[in-house]
């Protein structure tokens, strides 16, 4: 036994810790109704009582037996949750109950049954999940059809469709299954005598459900799944004691394919040999640095026999590794496999005796094993040799890697290695010489591959031989020892020489996957950063054409379903031609959602390999490339990373997908929002004065009102419909003022003007709304004049005004104060509006700017929330900032509302001539403060 891998060990310890903490579960499992699950549940429920555990009923189905009612007797109850729907009221499993009481044993009948619509979940087995979090042991029940992995193959064989399942897992993840058995004989006898359903549905039962067929075929399902659940288990035990001896409880086929003509008879065979077994099989390649050197024509025939092996129901895997019989050992004692399968051709007869086939390694290695030979025909060496004779490349490399300029360099550096000899012949041992001739074979294998290291190899025996061994000049030796010397010196230099290349092609081939690895990271990394399905098409298409040395197209559906190439025009380098795609094969394959064209076995006439885009939520398009060496891509090493990229594609399209729908969702909403919002200030705050201008109107034009009327009482009405009147003009115009803004349509017109005139021209504007208020307003008397426009500033100040007015109570003072401020070498000047009121609410110091945001009182107040978010578009447009926040005194108390903007002062006036120049230089103005609409505005000295 081998000691075991640290890593597996601290997992095994993590795995046993969560475990710990989580209650255990146990399954009583049958192929359907009536084998006695509940019964044999409720059975080892009593013993576990007579132990002394704490044992609860959380809900049992009895169905009205009256065996099982006499076994829950004893045993406490949780009474049943009572949920009404659909106007009955129904009983279900009480889960918070459970809970609360968290006994030791809980039993939860029928794991597969759906709550009623209210309950916490939907499933019960997510109750028993919930029941197991919280370290509470279940012992549940479950028949063969209601596995979500069977279910839909048990309703083809019983002709009845389960809808409520439970998926695998759960059941995979159960501590303890027990499989409670019982045969269809026996199981038709209790159906009949009542002892499963109420003879009326007993009846119908056996006419449907329960025929003798469909059972026999339940109870196979049944024993399978309770089998390899058993097999899993003692797999994982195997692994976690670091049992490498195989235990061959149950027999598990391998069969070795190779890449011989003999393969697809191998395959058939093995193929025979298991369904006499009933065993699982496996097709296994081993690809070796040999077999890749194997030209496409020979490579071609292992994927037809990999392909023929999964259709004939194996699983077939590809494995890497320098011996074959060493690789595919190591993965059958993995596997727990119990049998071998290899072929058998008929070799020269000096290589069985010598046990150099793999055949005869996988016999003295498997000890454990039992290897099966089959006579698959006879293969002659001269067939396969002219097919190997074609090529020496690995997969990616260049077909023509070793030209004769190669050989050529063999040669020059035999005679470079003769010459450097030659003048040291003199002074070194013969034996130091061939060290020289090794260093070249060395040298020449490493740079110029196999061939010209294999001919260095004679080259350098044969120089060596000619000019340096007495007699000189000759072949002949004078010495026999030398001829000990020349074939050790040969065997060495072909044995470094095949090393060396070896590691050559190893390295070649670990660098082109490190750069595969590296490219597959790169085009994730980007398209992880993807916004768009143009850059992940240019993202996608730029890699798979780095990689795999390919023409790209990637077709995507339109509205009606349809596939098309989105590029418009294709760089031909780069991308596919539409006129080189077949756009019925790409639907074909978008509509199948499998693989068509070139290498496949769906119109493999067709030049370009089509590949479905596949992601979790659905196919997202097709792959279409195209290749001078479209062989290659049917590599299984090959295929398997271009399959990678292409489930990369689809989940960067289907992320994209959703991205929008979500941004459209997120639009939609926020569209519903504002014309919510827009609807509810029409109905209210437009109806509103609409009612009163209706009303007091009405007063007006009743026959003798005039007469009988006071001349102040029409006054009242008539000012009355003014001020409504006026009321919903500022909402209107809010609401256009709003829509200019933002379109950008309304364009400032800039002029030089007085802080002091504009304060003044918007207390005159708001003269009715702060009416009984008490203003005071502050103004520095070198307050430059501001490059603006004034109407849109007056309006801005008239807002903020309004603003105040409604969310203070009446009567309170208002503050408006101006200065000079220098921010970030620029001068601004700086406006606020103070008030006494409330405050704001917290976090509405940013908000209170934002479109049809209102204060807390909104509904007992008019307005549409618009006039903050018209301020902010007035000073954005200006180039100034906004903002609001508190106004407290030391102690932290609110004392009121502060709102403020700041506007660009840097623009200096161009200088003033005349009467006005004079005004200019006077200084402070002597004259009494400005009264406007009753509201002083006072100017004071500067700082």
């Amino acid at each position: 036994m081998n000691r075991p891998d640290p890593d597996e060990l601290l997992d095994r310890i993590q795995r046993d810790e969560e475990k710990s903490q989580r209650g255990r579960l146990k399954v009583f499992f049958g192929a359907s109704a009536g084998v006695g699950k509940t019964f044999a549940m409720l059975q080892a429920a009593r013993y576990r009582k007579e132990e002394g555990v704490d044992v609860v009923v959380g809900i049992v189905e009895t169905h009205g037996r009256k065996e099982t009612l006499a076994l829950i007797e004893g045993l406490e109850l949780i009474a049943p949750a009572r949920i009404e729907y659909r106007g009955r009221v129904l009983a279900e499993f009480d889960l918070d109950a459970a809970l609360a009481r968290k006994p030791q044993l809980i039993l939860v009948d029928e794991l597969a049954h759906s709550n009623v619509q209210g309950s916490r979940h939907l499933k019960r087995w997510q109750d028993v999940q919930e029941l197991l979090d919280a370290g509470i042991d279940v012992y549940t029940t479950v028949n063969v059809q209601h596995l979500e992995s069977l279910n839909d193959v048990i309703g083809q064989i019983t002709g009845i469709r389960v809808w409520e399942t439970v998926p695998d897992r759960v059941f995979d993840l159960a501590d303890e299954v027990t499989l409670v058995d019982l045969p269809p004989e026996e199981l038709l006898d209790r159906l009949r005598d009542g002892k499963v359903y109420m003879p009326q549905q007993a009846e119908r039962a056996v006419r449907n459900f329960f025929r003798k067929g469909n059972l026999i075929a339940l109870r196979e399902l049944a024993l399978r799944r309770t089998a390899d659940r058993v097999d899993a288990q003692m797999r994982e035990y195997r692994a976690d004691q670091s049992i490498e001896r195989i235990w061959q409880a149950r027999e598990r086929i391998i069969v070795c394919v190779g890449a011989g003509l003999e393969s697809s008879n191998l395959v058939r065979a093995a193929a025979r040999l298991a369904s006499n077994l009933k065993a699982d099989w496996l097709a296994v390649y081993v690809e070796t640095p040999k077999l890749q050197r194997l030209p496409d024509a020979i490579r071609g025939r292992t994927l037809d026999a990999l392909k023929l092996a999964a259709e004939l129901g194996a699983e077939t895997v590809t494995l890497q590794g320098e011996q074959v019989a060493q690789t595919l050992i190591a993965y059958a004692r993995m596997r727990n496999v119990s049998k071998l399968v290899v072929g058998t051709v008929e070799l020269r007869a000096w290589r069985g005796w010598l046990g150099w086939s793999t055949a005869d390694r996988l016999i003295r290695a498997a000890r454990d094993i039992d290897v099966t030979l089959i006579n698959s025909g006879t293969v002659r060496e001269a067939a396969a040799s002219r097919g190997v004779a074609g090529s020496f490349a690995a997969p990616g490399e260049d077909r023509h890697a070793f030209p004769v300029a190669s050989y050529v360099y063999a040669v020059a550096i035999c005679a470079v290695i003769t010459a450097l000899a030659s003048m040291f012949a003199d002074r070194i041992s013969l034996a130091n010489l061939v060290m020289l001739y090794l260093l070249g074979t060395v040298f020449a294998a490493a740079r110029l591959g196999r061939g010209p290291g294999v001919l260095l190899s004679f080259l350098g025996v044969a120089a060596f031989d000619f000019f340096f061994v007495p007699p000189r000049l000759s072949f002949s030796v004078s010495d026999t020892q030398y001829l000990l010397t020349f074939a050790v010196m040969l065997a060495t230099s072909l044995t470094i020489s095949d090393l060396t290349s070896s590691l050559r092609r190893q390295a070649r081939i670990a660098t082109m996957r490190e750069r595969r690895t590296d490219a597959m990271f790169a085009m994730t990394r980007e398209l992880g950063a993807a916004l768009t399905t143009d850059q992940i098409l240019e993202i996608g298409t730029r890699h798979l054409v780095e990689v795999f040395q390919v023409r790209v197209a990637i077709l995507l559906p339109d509205s009606a379903e349809k596939v098309r190439q989105k590029v418009e025009n294709p760089d031909p380098a780069v991308t596919l031609a539409k006129e080189e795609l077949d756009c019925d094969i790409g639907q074909w394959v978008y509509d199948q959602q499998k693989p068509a064209g070139h290498g496949t076995e769906t119109l493999p006439a067709a030049a370009a390999l089509y590949l479905p885009l596949r992601a979790p939520m659905r196919t997202r398009g097709v792959l279409a490339l195209l290749s001078p060496r479209m062989a290659e891509l049917a590599i299984p090493e090959q295929r398997r990373m271009l399959d990678t990229f292409a489930a990369q594609i689809a989940l960067a399209l289907e992320r994209v997908h959703y991205v929008e729908i979500a941004q459209d969702a997120l639009i939609s909403m926020e569209s519903e929002r504002l014309r919510n919002s827009l609807l509810s200030a029409i109905s209210h705050d437009l109806r509103t004065p609409l009612t009163a201008i209706v009303g007091f109107a009405s007063l007006l034009a009743e026959p003798g009102h005039a007469e009988r009327a006071e001349p102040r009482a029409s006054s009242e009405l008539a000012e009355g419909i003014y001020d409504e009147a006026m009321r919903m003009t500022g909402i209107v115009t809010n609401l256009l003022d709003m829509v200019r803004l933002q379109e950008g349509s309304m364009r400032l017109n800039r002029q030089w003007s007085s802080v002091e005139e504009l304060i003044g021209a918007a207390l005159a504007a708001s003269r009715r709304l702060l009416s009984g208020r008490k203003i005071s307003t502050h103004v520095p008397h070198d307050a430059p004049l501001v490059r603006l426009d004034a109407v849109l500033v007056e309006r801005l100040l008239a807002n903020l005004l309004d603003n105040a007015a409604k969310y203070t109570p009446a009567g309170s003072p208002l503050a408006i104060n101006a200065a000079v401020v220098e921010e970030h070498d620029h001068r601004y000047v700086k406006v606020t509006v103070e008030d006494s009121g409330p405050g704001l609410s917290p976090g509405m110091e940013s908000r209170v700017f934002d479109k049809f945001t209102r204060g807390e009182k909104e509904s007992a107040l008019p307005g549409i929330g618009l006039g903050l978010a018209i301020c902010r578009a007035i000073v954005d447009a200006h180039g100034g900032t906004i903002g609001a926040t508190n106004r407290t005194d030391p102690n932290g108390i609110v004392l009121g509302a502060c709102f403020w903007f700041m506007l660009p002062a840097d623009e200096t006036p161009p200088a003033e001539t005349g009467a006005a120049a004079e005004v200019l230089s006077e200084g402070p103005s002597q004259e009494q403060p400005q009264n406007i609409s009753g509201h002083a505005v006072n100017r004071i000295p500067a700082p």
